[in-house]
């Protein structure tokens, strides 16, 4: 299928690119003497642990591509965001959301599977069964107003770290944002597992898709990015800090049966990081 091809290509490209970053990586250590790291080891001291330091031999490269994110989101993606906010009403904006989300349900399934969250699980599983159901294919959210089954979030790079992957280099990716090499990994794993990859779609449809689900779910968010950036001195490094400890807590947060509190349409600022801290 051409949707099949197309994510056989992009994990291609995204293995391509991790085996660069590890090349250039490897090379700096050399000329300096060391050793040549992995990238998803905790290679920091106890002092550099200790004091929440993050691993980015990549900073100029990642400052860069920060720096292109930030000029298309206020030159594009914010006046789409807008226009797209006065046009269609909440209402229906949170109904798309609530669709999307219901469809991405098997990856969060999964994920709370493979990290033994067990009462979670049951809890996606009937959320799914009633809002398909109940709230029309999803796009009504019955099992959290009438029932009180709030969402669940889990992820793959979530899933890596309760087995104690190491969080590896930190990442800026042009359009998905921070992450790192852990998360990038996971964020790969979770598109190969979403049912819209095993559907019978055109390409261009399933970019149409994952783009209109992006302006949709961005429409019902905050402005942190642009409040993040009008108090910091060094948005990317606050950036960086704030993705670093979110993604922590969330690991953490394994052992709790956490959920999100908000609704499934209001996740994500982008892509690559749930709820934009």
């Amino acid at each position: 299928m051409a949707m099949i091809s197309l994510n056989t290509h992009a994990v291609r490209l995204f293995l391509l690119v991790c085996l660069l970053c590890s090349f250039e990586v490897a090379t700096v250590r050399d000329v300096s003497g060391g050793t040549q790291p992995d990238l998803l080891a905790d290679e920091m001291s106890e002092e550099e642990e200790a004091a929440g330091e993050i691993s980015d031999p990549l900073e100029p490269l990642n400052r860069v591509v920060f720096e292109f994110n930030d000029k298309l989101y206020f030159w594009g993606i914010k006046p789409l965001r807008t226009g797209y906010r006065a046009v269609v009403p909440r209402d229906i904006r949170v109904c798309l959301g609530n669709f999307v989300s219901n469809l991405a349900t098997p990856v969060v399934l999964i994920n709370t599977l493979l990290q033994g969250r067990w009462e979670d699980a049951g809890v996606v599983l009937t959320r799914f069964g009633v809002n398909t159901v109940l709230g029309v294919y999803g796009f009504g959210d019955p099992a959290a107003s009438e029932l009180g089954l709030t969402p669940r979030s889990a992820d793959f790079g979530q899933t890596l770290g309760t087995y104690g992957a190491g969080a590896g280099i930190y990442l800026c990716w042009p359009l998905f944002g921070p992450s790192n090499v852990r998360d990038s990994i996971g964020l790969v794993a979770d598109n190969i597992a979403h049912p819209l990859t095993y559907l019978d779609v055109e390409s261009a449809q399933a970019i149409s898709f994952s783009a209109g689900s992006y302006l949709n779910r961005l429409s019902l968010s905050s402005d942190y990015y642009e409040e993040m950036k009008r108090y910091s001195l060094d948005p990317y490094v606050s950036s960086r800090e704030a993705y670093h400890e979110y993604r922590n807590a969330r690991i953490g947060q394994k052992g709790e049966n956490s959920h999100s509190q908000s609704t499934p349409a209001e996740t994500e600022m982008f892509p690559a990081i749930e709820t934009q801290l």
